[in-house]
Parts: structure tokens; C-alpha cells; sequence
């Protein structure tokens, strides 16, 4: 049986993402930016679209608007209320812990800067909405055919964006360089 070497892949570097990483503060800047636009657009949802009536923009795509008062495809939607002050509390901790590891980040981690700005910002999008109104609002809705996706807003846009590139740094990004590659 032969040794052979595990190559790592590496994502490749930039000097914007380099100057980025060691900035943690844009990753707040990036969250703020997320929180601004998603209540934005939330409030030209309330404001512009009738509850659950549907406003064809393709074949696929719709605006309309629903409420949520669960999680994530409306797990515990209907729990009877205690969920709103209980996912309010979780969205609360997971922010502080994501600004703490935010400025805590290792040097070779500072490329998660912007995914933990994006998934900071959506959830703190979303918190916002849980604590005033009681429930998300949500209002993109994509479909094809008789099957349809849960609705969603912007700031489950940006966490699932954010969570994305972080499982795709996670999976491509350079190791430590205190670290060997595997031997097989």
C-alpha cells in the first residue's frame, strides 16, 4: 500500500477579502446593512400586499405575504405562544455569540467575516419582528407547479446565503498552517 499526500484546496485570495478579514467591524457593518434592507422590505410587503394573495411576478415566483410565528418552515407555528418569547431569546444569544466570535476570529478564519455579518443581520432581521409584531414576516414565495417552497424574506436570504459560504469555506478554504495534510 502506497503513501500519498491529501492536497488541500485552497479558495482563492484577494486583497478585498484579506482587507475585509481584518476588519471584523464590517462584519457588523454587513449585519446592519441586512437588518436596514430586510425591514424594509418587509414593511413595502405589509403595506403593499394583501395576506396570502398571491401576486404572480413568473411562472415561479410570487409575492406574497404570510406571517410566521414559528421557526424555520414554521416549526412550532402553533405552539400556543410561548414560542415567540423562546425563539426571541435563542435568536438573542446566537447574536451575541456570533458579534463575540465575530472579533475573536483566528487569522486564517477572518474570510467569515461577511457569512457572519450576513447570517448576524437575518437573524437579527428577524428578532426585530418576533419582538414587536409576534410573528416574521414573510413574502417570497417560489414555486414550480402544485409544489411550493415555504414563504421567506430577506433576512432568511442572508442567513441561508451566509450559512452557504461558510460550509463552502469550511469545505475549500485553506487549512491551518500549524496543521499537515493527511496522510493516506
Amino acid at each position: 500500500m502506497s503513501m500519498a499526500r491529501v492536497r488541500h484546496v485552497s479558495l482563492p485570495e484577494s486583497r478585498l477579502l484579506a482587507g475585509i478579514g481584518r476588519r471584523p467591524w464590517i462584519g457588523l457593518l454587513v449585519a446592519a446593512v441586512v437588518v436596514v434592507v430586510d425591514q424594509w422590505t418587509k414593511q413595502l410587503a405589509v403595506a403593499t400586499l394583501d395576506f396570502r394573495t398571491p401576486q404572480m411576478v413568473t411562472k415561479w415566483f410570487d409575492w406574497m405575504l404570510t406571517y410566521n410565528t414559528g421557526a424555520a418552515f414554521s416549526f412550532l407555528a402553533n405552539a400556543g405562544g410561548w414560542q415567540r418569547w423562546f425563539l426571541a431569546g435563542v435568536a438573542l444569544a446566537v447574536s451575541v455569540f456570533l458579534i463575540v466570535w465575530l472579533f475573536r476570529l483566528a487569522p486564517r478564519d477572518r474570510s467569515l467575516v461577511i457569512p457572519l455579518g450576513l447570517i448576524l443581520g437575518g437573524g437579527i432581521g428577524n428578532l426585530v419582528d418576533r419582538v414587536i409584531l409576534g410573528h416574521v414576516v414573510d413574502f417570497i414565495s417560489l414555486h414550480y407547479r402544485d409544489w411550493y417552497w415555504p414563504a421567506f424574506n430577506v433576512a432568511d436570504s442572508a442567513i441561508t446565503l451566509g450559512a452557504a459560504w461558510w460550509l463552502l469555506s469550511a469545505f475549500l478554504g485553506a487549512s491551518s498552517a500549524d496543521t499537515d495534510p493527511v496522510n493516506v
